[in-house]
């Protein structure tokens, strides 16, 4: 079932007469319970495409949908709180919060129904993604960079979304963690029917994944 979907989605830098076309009447779906990648040279354009995926910017014309509604309608914010997750490279984690502190803020501020015993939950969370109680008290300062990718996405599944966007997500990892990673990734979409979606440089991640798109001259092709 398609739960996000771009029609003829636009991109373009405005420099005085000129004009620098980053993304060209894209149009595609994706579905839940598939770990899609999306692959191409760096100023392909593909973090922009997420970035308008993930309601971060908008396109110059076209559409993003969500569940058939465009995200303009439903309201950019609302949907970057309520209905996606984002995982950064950088990780993105609050350095003086401990691991689980993390967690409990995601789930604090989305408008998402969420359990009463959030604390057990978040616990339950990032043990499912190898991060047990010891480490998830401790500050994420503290804690190495795959430990701290996984809380990440720890955070990610807090707010009990249906859609998983990832830029690079393993781009400071070394390979045993890429691969632990990647192996997270497939089960979410795999046993727990999440949409995932990994913006990456890596050909090994996207021979794992069930679909793979390759980005180039502004247009998105399936990549066999």
């Amino acid at each position: 079932m398609t739960i996000l979907q771009t029609k003829n989605v636009n991109y373009f830098y405005q420099d005085g007469d000129k004009r620098r076309m980053i993304l060209h009447d894209l149009s595609i779906n994706f579905e839940k319970g598939q770990f899609y990648t999306i692959l191409g040279q760096s100023g392909s354009g593909k973090t922009t495409f997420l970035s308008l995926i993930s309601a971060l910017d908008e396109p110059k014309s076209g559409e993003v949908l969500y569940n058939g509604k465009n995200i303009k309608t439903i309201g950019m914010e609302k949907y970057r709180r309520d209905d996606i997750s984002i995982i950064f490279q950088s990780y993105n984690l609050v350095p003086y919060l401990t691991g689980l502190e993390n967690v409990l803020v995601a789930m604090s501020i989305t408008d998402n129904e969420m359990p009463k015993d959030s604390q057990a939950v978040a616990y339950n969370l990032l043990d499912y993604i190898g991060i047990n109680k010891i480490k998830a008290d401790r500050l994420v300062g503290q804690l190495s960079g795959g430990e701290q990718q996984r809380i990440a996405i720890a955070r990610a599944l807090a707010t009990n979304v249906d859609i998983i966007l990832a830029d690079e997500p393993t781009g400071n990892l070394d390979e045993g963690m890429e691969q632990e990673i990647v192996t997270i990734f497939k089960d979410l979409a795999t046993t727990h029917n999440k949409c995932v979606i990994v913006v990456t440089h890596s050909n090994e991640i996207a021979k794992q994944s069930d679909k793979t798109y390759f980005l180039k001259q502004g247009e998105l092709m399936l990549h066999e």
